[in-house]
Parts: structure tokens; sequence; C-alpha cells
């Protein structure tokens, strides 16, 4: 991309020096060079400095047997500046109760750095979603 039309600012912010356009999308590229985009730097949860994708904490949380569906979005803490949240749907059938919170906030510590640790879990009906799937964090932001 050569840049923005009529728009030198934002063509400035958004592609460096070297040529390099910044997307705002956080990936990785693997062994065999498939590029994977996995979340998106805005959406980046900021632990006392570290940044925290929401996707890795989900897709970790699904791996539960009890989650049907998980988002995880960041919020304010006075300590860390922000900590990871996450909104889990239970699978069908299956009761949403403290000890069940309790429970996934162990299972994701487990499996994570001190600091990507799930401060609360919150049980709602359903995780809010677009047409195309993505989760809808700001619908989380307001409950």
């Amino acid at each position: 991309m050569p840049g923005y039309l009529n728009n030198p600012t934002a063509t400035a912010e958004t592609i460096d020096s070297e040529g390099f356009l910044h997307t705002g999308d956080v990936g990785y590229m693997d062994q065999d060079g498939d590029c994977f985009i996995v979340d998106r730097c805005k959406e980046l949860i900021k632990v006392k400095g570290f940044q925290v994708a929401p996707a890795e904490l989900e897709d970790l949380l699904c791996g539960h047997q009890s989650v049907a569906a998980a988002a995880v979005i960041g919020i304010p803490d006075e300590r860390s500046g922000e900590v990871p949240k996450a909104f889990i749907q239970v699978q069908p059938g299956l009761e949403a109760t403290p000890a069940l919170g309790t429970e996934l906030i162990a299972f994701c510590a487990s499996s994570t750095s001190e600091y990507k640790k799930i401060a609360v879990v919150e049980f709602i009906e359903t995780v809010p979603k677009s047409a195309s799937g993505k989760i809808l964090r700001k619908n989380l932001r307001n409950l």
C-alpha cells in the first residue's frame, strides 16, 4: 500500500520509515512461514506494563469442559492498571456457580504467566458476537 489517498498524516501513522505497514493486528509466523492473526493491539490488556492478548485467554478458557464460549476484557485496577476479566457462557445444562468461577480462575492460572491471570469471572447467557463471529468486547464493557 503506498498510503492513504490525500491523507499524509494517516499514512505517516501507519507506514513507518522502513516501509512497514502497521495494521494494529497481533500475529505470529509459524515454522512453515504461515502467518496467523490472533488479536488487535487496541484490544490488548495492559497489566503492569505487560500486554495480554484476550484471544489467548479465551482460547485457554474454551479448553475447559464447562465452557461453551468465553470473552475476556481488561478492567481498571488500581495496582496493575488493568486486569483480565472473563465473561463465560457455560455449556448447556450446566449451572454457573461461584465454585465454577473459582475453578476457571485456577484452570487459567495453571497455564499462564502471573500477569495473565484472570482476576474476575462473570457468567453470561451468551457471549455477544457480530454476524461474522467476532466477539463484541465493547458490549461487555457496558455490563
